[in-house]
């Protein structure tokens, strides 16, 4: 079944509660390494802090109708982010904390036309202000689980919704498709799903559970260990 707007604003503010008791937990250290190469937790923070904001330039565009891009350069958000490390731990928890917040107010004022209006991704991709909310969702539920990496409580894509997992697997294939890379067939073999990825050769079956067909799009760990290596998804 297709996402719809409400979707992404249930699952963004879901997955924000559980992005922040990640970094409450009593074994969390900002200090420790992520999946992420060369990423620290405290990179990956800083960088949902920066989203957060980056998004909120694009909720004023909506409303004004004012071009307010996410960034204003890709050097910029790589600035915005090194200059999150280097917040004190409390800090940098405190930004991400407001952060969200303020995103999320800008949300609820938005009047229902102002949801309508077209906006460009980082990416350079139009879309609609509704797109808004999934594309927070996406950053706050996958980086959850890159926080959680060595944690003995964190969250896994397991833990992850099915419905946000099968979308985020619709979301990936379609930017992936766009790319090069094998040809492959994943079947997820605990819902009932399927994605067919364009490529080169052949393609290869790839099959186990949702949450691993998640975590392997979105170049995360997982239990294929001998699937074809992907490359960038965003």
């Amino acid at each position: 079944m297709a996402r719809g707007f409400q979707d992404g604003l249930d699952w963004m503010r879901h997955g924000t509660k559980v992005l922040l008791n990640v970094i409450e937990l009593g074994e969390f250290d900002y200090a420790a390494d992520t999946p992420l190469p060369g990423w620290t937790r405290k990179h990956v923070a800083a960088h949902v802090a920066a989203n957060a904001e980056a998004l909120g330039n694009l909720v004023r565009w909506a409303a004004t109708g004012e071009r307010t891009p996410m960034y204003a350069s890709p050097e910029e958000r790589a600035a915005g982010i090194e200059a999150g490390t280097r917040l004190p731990d409390t800090e940098l928890t405190a930004s991400l904390c407001s952060s969200a917040e303020r995103l999320d107010a800008a949300m609820a004022d938005l009047e229902p036309a102002d949801w309508a209006a077209k906006v460009v991704t980082a990416q350079g991709r139009t879309v609609a202000a509704t797109e808004i909310p999934w594309m927070r969702a996406r950053e706050v539920w996958v980086h959850a689980v890159d926080l959680s990496s060595g944690l003995a409580l964190g969250v896994t894509f397991a833990d992850l919704p099915a419905d946000y997992l099968a979308a985020l697997c619709d979301d990936a294939v379609a930017k992936r498709s766009a790319g090069s890379g094998p040809a492959l067939l994943l079947v997820a073999t605990d819902v009932d799903r399927s994605w067919e990825l364009p490529g080169d050769g052949s393609a290869t079956r790839i099959s186990g559970p949702l949450a691993d067909v998640a975590a392997y799009l979105t170049g995360r760990p997982c239990g294929f260990s001998h699937a074809p290596a992907l490359g960038p998804w965003l």
